[in-house]
């Protein structure tokens, strides 16, 4: 579970990250600390999808949903595995 925390953040950080200093940790507030927004949201979903070869429903796909990394992967752990 490590790894895919590790690989949600870095994909947070590349994508939406603007200031460089600035350190994400797998608490941090995405949504609701304006890193990433609806726009972003939607592009972050479509990433795990193809990434975890899951598919998530729009009505999981909230913005509590996709407020940290531990809720995303949390969200992810929930549909992996499942056809």
């Amino acid at each position: 579970m490590e790894e895919m925390k590790d690989i949600i953040l870095e994909y947070v950080i590349e994508e939406y990250l603007e200031d460089e200093d600035e350190v994400l940790t797998y608490d941090t507030p995405l949504i609701s600390g304006g890193i990433v927004d609806s726009f972003s949201m939607v592009s972050l979903k479509r990433f795990l999808e193809l990434k975890y070869a899951i598919s998530i429903p729009d009505d999981k796909a909230s913005p509590e949903a996709f407020d940290t990394v531990n809720s995303i992967v949390d969200l992810v752990n929930e549909f992996v595995g499942k056809k």
